[in-house]
C-alpha cells in the first residue's frame, strides 16, 4: 500500500513511525529539511522536502499512485488543498486534519467527499470524546461504545477487591458468561488471553460485554465504591478542553484552571455561566484546596507540557481526587504515566492514528480504535458474502495469532461470541488485534 504523510510534526511523524513497522510504502513530505532529519535513518520509509500545496511536488512523491493521502500539517487550508489536489491527481483515498468543529459535523461530509476529502480529523474532538468517556465511568480507564452501545469495551485496572483474579479463564468467561476477556496488559507484556490464562493483581484487563451487564462487571471486580464523577477540575484551556467542556453532560459541574489571563476572559466569553474560569496554576495545591479539590471526583490535565500534566494529576491523586486524567503527547511516557497510575491516558498522535486506520483497511470497516497502552487496535468490521469468516464456525476458522474476537452486533442487537457462533455476512465483528498483519484479517473478511 502506498501512504503519502504531508506534515512532518507530532501526528504526521508518529504516524510514519508507526506505519512503517508494517509492509507499508510510506513516504513523509514537508518543507522543512530539519523535521525530516529527526526521524532518523531508524525507519524503513521515504523523506522528501517538498511543499504538499504544489502540483508539481504532489506529482513528484506519486500522490497520483497514492492508496492514501495524509495531510496533517498545522495548517488548515493547506491540508484541505493538499487534499483536494491529490484527489484530482488520483490518489485513492485521503485524510485532513482540520481545526474547524464545523467541519466534522454529520451534515458536512458529503460536502468534503464531494471535493476529493474522503476523511476529516479533529483530533481536539476526537480526545474530548475520550476524556468524556473516561469520566462518565470514573472506575474504567477506558471505554469504547460499539455500534452505540450495542456492545461496550471496557479497561479496567485490577485491584485487590477483584473477585476473579487467579483463575483459569475458561473457568470464569465461558460461552454463556456475560463477558470476554479480549486482552491483558501486564507490565510491559500484552496478552491475547485463552482458556488457561489467569488475570493478576495490578493487570489492565479489557472486558467486552453489553451494555445492561456493566453493573455486574463493576460488581465482580470490586469497583461498586468508586463514587460517580459530578465534580470535575480541569487544567489548561486550549481546544481540548474548550471541546470537553461544550460536550460534557449537564449533571457535570466543571471548573477550568488556567494561567494565562488574556486565556481566561477568551474562556469566559466561550463558555456559559455556570462553567467557572480560574486563573491560576493547577499544580498549586493551596489554590487547588481553596478550589475545592477535595469535594472533586476528577482531575483532568490538559496542558501542551507532558511533565506538568503527570505532576499535576500525581498532586491531585494525594490530595483524594480518585479518577485523573492526563493529555500525554510525549509517546516515550506513556508506560511511565501508566505505571504512576494515571487513571486516562489522552494521546491525540494515537486517537488520529486510529481513525487513519480505518482508511487503510481494504475490509467494510466502521471504525477503529488504536489502543496506544497496548499497542494495539479494536475494529468494527463487516464481512461480505462468502468470506471466509462466514463459511465456518469460529472454531473452525484459522483465525491469526494475535487477533480475537469480541464480539458480534447483528440486527442492531450486540451478542458474544463462542467457538460455535456462525457469524454471518452482512454482522459487525469486533475484533481485537496484537501484532497482526492486516492483509491476514481482510482476507478473512473479503
Amino acid at each position: 500500500m502506498k501512504i503519502i504523510i504531508a506534515g512532518a510534526y507530532a501526528i504526521g511523524t508518529y504516524l510514519a513511525k508507526l506505519l512503517a513497522r508494517g509492509k507499508q510504502e510510506i513516504t513523509l513530505m514537508d518543507e522543512n529539511a530539519e523535521r525530516l532529519e529527526r526521524l532518523g535513518s531508524n525507519y524503513d520509509l521515504l523523506t522528501i522536502e517538498a511543499s504538499p500545496t504544489s502540483i508539481n511536488s504532489l506529482k513528484e512523491v506519486g500522490a497520483q499512485d497514492a492508496d492514501l493521502f495524509i495531510a496533517v500539517t498545522p495548517n488548515e487550508a493547506a491540508n484541505l488543498t493538499a487534499c483536494m489536489m491529490a484527489h484530482r491527481l488520483g490518489a485513492r483515498k485521503t485524510v485532513a486534519k482540520v481545526d474547524n468543529a464545523e467541519y466534522i459535523e454529520p451534515q458536512n461530509q458529503d460536502f468534503f467527499r464531494q471535493l476529493g476529502i474522503n476523511s476529516i480529523i479533529y483530533p481536539e474532538m476526537l480526545a474530548a470524546k475520550d476524556i468524556i468517556n473516561g469520566l462518565k465511568m470514573s472506575w474504567v480507564r477506558q471505554r469504547w461504545d460499539v455500534h452505540d452501545g450495542a456492545l461496550v469495551m471496557l479497561a479496567i485496572k485490577l485491584r485487590e477487591e477483584c473477585q476473579i483474579l487467579d483463575k483459569p479463564l475458561r473457568d470464569i468467561s465461558g460461552p454463556d458468561d456475560p463477558y470476554h476477556v479480549v486482552a491483558i496488559k501486564r507490565g510491559p507484556e500484552t496478552i491475547i488471553p485463552g482458556g488457561n490464562d489467569t488475570l493478576k493483581l495490578y493487570d489492565l484487563a479489557y472486558f467486552m460485554t453489553t451494555k445492561n451487564y456493566i453493573p455486574y462487571i463493576r460488581k465482580i471486580v470490586g469497583k461498586e465504591h468508586y463514587v460517580d464523577v459530578k465534580n470535575v477540575m480541569i487544567m489548561g484551556g486550549g481546544q481540548t478542553a474548550v471541546r470537553a467542556v461544550k460536550n460534557m453532560p449537564e449533571y457535570m459541574n466543571v471548573k477550568i484552571i488556567e494561567q494565562d489571563v488574556n486565556r481566561c476572559e477568551e474562556l469566559n466569553e466561550l463558555f456559559e455561566e455556570n462553567k467557572l474560569v480560574i486563573n491560576g496554576d493547577g499544580r498549586d495545591t493551596g489554590l487547588l484546596t481553596e478550589e475545592g479539590i477535595r469535594n472533586t471526583q476528577a482531575f483532568v490535565a490538559l496542558t501542551s507540557n507532558t511533565e506538568t500534566n503527570i505532576l499535576a494529576c500525581l498532586t491531585a491523586k494525594q490530595m483524594g481526587v480518585r479518577k485523573t486524567v492526563a493529555a500525554v503527547e510525549n509517546v516515550d511516557y506513556v508506560n511511565m504515566a501508566a505505571s504512576l497510575d494515571i487513571g486516562t491516558i489522552i494521546n491525540k498522535k494515537s486517537i488520529a492514528a486510529g481513525h487513519i486506520y480505518q482508511m487503510m483497511l481494504d475490509a467494510n470497516v466502521e471504525n477503529v480504535k488504536f489502543l496506544m497502552s497496548v499497542k494495539a487496535d479494536v475494529a468494527e468490521l463487516i464481512p461480505v458474502q462468502g468470506s471466509k469468516i462466514t463459511r465456518k464456525p469460529i472454531k473452525d476458522v484459522n483465525i491469526p495469532k494475535g487477533m480475537t474476537i469480541g464480539g458480534v452486533v447483528r440486527n442492531n442487537e450486540g451478542m458474544l461470541v463462542s467457538g460455535n457462533t456462525q457469524i454471518e455476512a452482512g454482522d459487525l465483528v469486533v475484533v481485537f488485534c496484537y501484532n497482526v498483519e492486516k492483509k491476514k484479517v481482510e482476507q478473512l473478511f473479503n
